[in-house]
């Protein structure tokens, strides 16, 4: 008999779509991950007010949900952060069957939206899930006095007594906190990383909710002497860090950094959407998930 896994995965966004990119190279289910994806981009579009829909949100939600069909996918609404608090179509749940290498090695998967999945997987609600490798920095993982550069390094961070979540891998959906610096800031010839964050004394603009995750990123070696700054949220973060001299962000490119005559310097740490296990909660057949998952090909900074 098929057995069903339940996967705790982001409600919407980047995350998400990162996790219906892997899932459809397990599941056969491509059409199913373009379907999902291109329904929340178009409400994010309507939420953000750049597309006028042609009917209410609720209209649209039964139009896009099938509950007669555990295959077809289930939206549900949320309030929206944005001026006003608008209704956002978000994702809720779809069921997916894992392939096998024989028969009875199926595993049916109920993938379940969830506006944080990392701490769905700490309470015990689920063996696997989804999740922004950030929250483990901020949450989690103890500080020390190197940073952490790695999964072997996260992993090796968190304290067993505190939560039975692991980090499994990255989904290759990365985005890094990069070290950034004004050229007058930054000595001739010296290189922009972490060592030249440990000589440092003064500013270091972040947001403010990451100054945990820099922390262990960095060490607190590196960040004695160092002030904590935050931008104004009037301006760019970008034309923040050039004020103060010295600041981490999260980049692709760095070409916005460089048109802010900033300099482009360390990637520290992937921000990358990450698998995830609960220890206590996965039996045989999340494990077999797992392995199925983790096992795809692909190009991530985040790997064991």
């Amino acid at each position: 008999m098929t057995e069903t896994v339940r996967v705790a995965v982001p409600r919407k966004g980047r995350p998400l779509e990162a996790v219906l990119e892997r899932i459809a190279t397990v599941a056969d289910a491509d059409a199913l991950a373009d379907d999902v994806s291109s329904t929340l981009r178009y409400e994010k579009a309507v939420t953000k007010g750049n597309a006028t829909a042609d009917r209410d949100v609720y209209a649209r939600l039964a139009a896009y949900s099938d509950l007669t069909d555990p295959e077809k996918p289930e939206y549900t609404l949320v309030r929206d952060d944005r001026e006003g608090k608008p209704r956002r179509v978000v994702f809720d749940s779809v069921t997916v069957t894992v392939g096998s290498d024989g028969p009875g090695d199926e595993v049916r998967v109920e993938l379940i939206g969830r506006e944080e999945p990392f701490r769905a997987l700490r309470t015990h609600e689920f063996g696997l899930g989804f999740d922004s490798a950030d929250l483990v920095l901020e949450e989690v993982v103890t500080l020390g006095e190197a940073g952490v550069e790695s999964i072997a390094d996260v992993n090796a961070r968190i304290d067993p007594r505190d939560t039975d979540v692991r980090v499994v891998r990255g989904l290759g959906d990365t985005v890094y906190h990069t070290l950034l610096a004004t050229p007058d800031v930054l000595p001739a010839g010296a290189d922009l990383d972490r060592e030249f964050v440990t000589d440092y004394e003064g500013p270091l603009c972040i947001s403010p909710r990451y100054e945990r995750l820099v922390e262990a990123v960095l060490g607190t070696d590196a960040i004695e002497g160092v002030e904590f700054v935050y931008p104004d949220p009037a301006i760019e973060e970008e034309a923040a860090i050039a004020e103060s001299g010295l600041g981490v962000y999260l980049t692709m490119t760095g070409s916005t950094a460089r048109d802010h005559g900033l300099v482009v310097g360390e990637d520290l740490f992937p921000s990358e959407t990450v698998l995830m296990e609960n220890l206590a909660e996965a039996g045989p057949a999340a494990e077999t998930l797992k392995k199925a998952l983790a096992d795809v090909d692909l190009e991530t900074a985040l790997q064991p």
